[in-house]
């Protein structure tokens, strides 16, 4: 028989995290569940760590000999999943309750038309925690309202966040890195029931060596892909403030200053016109101002209506 749920672990060295993680899913009281580990680490410490427990648990390991990177490892652990629901979780997250499974397990009963769920977290750094995030029902109202709520703040959080229906849905997109998480919400709510648990029930690990920490203000990751994000939703999603406020703020972050600046970043792709206008009356205001808080959310909503109008 399949098991309920199926814990997905894409893994990549981080060896103690991996441990600390396989010990929290030791201690969930719910037990209906496999683990499948899909291995992008060169050596055998990830494979010897999943041979200890596998006499403790229901444990699938996957080496992969080429490395795939994120997110192409995070669907390989899924693909291998059996289970009827996919809980992703990455290796430097953990379970913050010997109860958290058994929640989440509860919450797709007590939500049967639901094929996403996702529950509050805590940010833990090395020098402990750092805030903790719980969704309320005016969130989820707002979610349900429009998705695109998360440009202005990815509220859902990390992947190891969600309980997700293991149907035959596309995963997570293959050609980004830096907004994969949060494109993938947009398309799952647009097209999907979900429900959110009001319990903090993952703790997510802080630290430099994360994904999104290496493509922080990395101008070849985020322009690329957040301008095939914008295409992929449609340039319609500007007429949205906080969409709009995130490109704003995204080109004047990154110091762009010139259309120059676009032409290693977009060899193959036009800027699209809501930008190029966007642009252009950025770019007639100096930087200095531009990067004072509360003048540069002035000036955004003054192009935001002229765009409009």
């Amino acid at each position: 028989m399949n098991p309920e749920i199926s814990i997905c672990i894409p893994a990549y060295k981080k060896l103690d995290y991996l441990d600390r993680l396989f010990k929290s899913i030791v201690n969930q009281s719910f037990k209906d569940f496999e683990i499948i580990v899909s291995d992008d680490t060169p050596s055998d410490e990830i494979k010897v760590l999943c041979e200890k427990y596998k006499s403790v648990f229901n444990l699938k390991y996957i080496k992969n000999e080429i490395a795939l990177g994120s997110p192409a490892n995070w669907n390989a652990a899924i693909k291998m999943a059996s289970g009827k629901w996919i809980k992703i979780m990455h290796n430097d997250d953990w379970f913050s309750s010997e109860h958290s499974l058994q929640m989440f397990a509860d919450a797709t009963l007590n939500n049967v038309d639901c094929d996403f769920l996702f529950s509050g977290f805590t940010n833990c750094g090395s020098k402990g925690i750092i805030n903790t995030f719980i969704p309320n029902t005016q969130l989820s109202k707002r979610l349900k309202k429009s998705p695109l709520i998360l440009f202005q703040k990815n509220y859902i959080g990390h992947p190891s966040t969600t309980l997700i229906r293991n149907t035959k849905m596309e995963w997570f997109d293959e050609k980004i890195k830096w907004v994969v998480d949060f494109e993938f919400y947009i398309r799952v709510i647009n097209s999907r029931k979900f429900a959110s648990i009001p319990n903090a029930l993952i703790y997510i690990g802080i630290h430099e060596e994360q994904i999104t920490k290496q493509a922080f203000r990395n101008k070849s990751i985020e322009i690329p892909e957040t301008i095939y994000l914008l295409d992929k939703l449609g340039f319609s999603a500007l007429n949205k403030i906080y969409v709009y406020d995130y490109y704003w703020r995204l080109f004047r972050n990154l110091s762009i200053r010139r259309f120059d600046d676009f032409d290693y970043l977009l060899p193959d792709a036009q800027i699209p016109t809501k930008i190029k206008d966007m642009l252009k009356f950025q770019f007639k205001i100096p930087l200095v101002i531009l990067n004072i808080g509360i003048l540069s959310k002035f000036f955004m909503t003054i192009s935001f209506l002229k765009e409009r109008n």
